[in-house]
């Protein structure tokens, strides 16, 4: 059994989201061949030196997880991109570039956090390209805590603010980029969060028969896609 999550946000604000998901990590997941944390598992990160107590631990909590067996594999989202080797050094988990493509039960699978499908939103994506610079990164990683601390807290609200007043299509997936992408990369199956719209939609591709599943937030409930024998079912459960 293989388990992919999305889209967290843990932050100690939300002690439910994290009570769930210390409750995945000692339930769950312990029967799991590998767990896959597809971007945006905290609701914010500036840095593998600026662990708090509480993001430590949640490092902890995954550590235990892949010392118990279960293979970890976390990919970056737009809120936590910093995340670095340090911490998944610690946490005893594998960082995957984004997209990456996988096995599952004999099939090619792309997967991906979400945020670059969504290229209508151009004003995103060109702070996107701005943000994952590798310069940029490296300088964002030098600056003073206080001051990513502000850096974070002003690109959040800003990020809000600018999220509300968009329209329902600019952010979500490119309907055009999607088979793109896929095709791109050879799959006819493509996993992915950020839109928190969880869903599986069937598409073609040429002659093909394909799919997209979208895995949900946790803000209301968690949402886990389960890849067994059976194939791949999502599912909800509360937090």
């Amino acid at each position: 059994m293989i388990l992919l999550i999305s889209d967290l946000h843990l932050q100690e604000e939300r002690p439910d989201i994290t009570r769930a998901f210390l409750a995945l990590t000692t339930g769950r997941a312990r029967s799991a061949e590998s767990l896959y944390i597809l971007g945006d598992f905290f609701e914010a990160w500036i840095g593998d030196d600026a662990m708090s107590p509480y993001q430590l631990s949640i490092c902890e909590a995954l550590r235990a997880l892949s010392d118990s067996g279960t293979k970890i594999f976390l990919m970056h989202g737009n809120r936590d991109f910093l995340l670095g080797k340090a911490f998944c050094k610690a946490a005893g988990c594998t960082l995957l570039k984004d997209p990456t493509r996988v096995e599952f039960n004999g099939e090619a699978v792309l997967l991906m956090h979400g945020d670059s499908l969504c290229t209508r939103d151009e004003a995103y994506m060109r702070l996107r390209r701005y943000l994952r610079n590798p310069l940029t990164l490296f300088v964002l990683r030098h600056l003073p805590l206080a001051t990513r601390h502000r850096l974070a807290r002003k690109l959040r609200s800003e990020s809000r603010a600018q999220t509300r007043m968009k329209a329902n299509d600019i952010v979500d997936v490119t309907p055009t980029e999607v088979p793109r992408v896929m095709l791109q990369h050879g799959v006819t199956t493509l996993i992915h969060g950020h839109t928190h719209r969880p869903a599986i939609h069937k598409l073609q591709l040429g002659d093909l028969a394909a799919r997209r599943i979208v895995l949900g937030d946790w803000a209301r409930q968690g949402w886990a896609l389960q890849v067994d024998e059976q194939g791949m079912t999502l599912n909800a459960f509360d937090l």
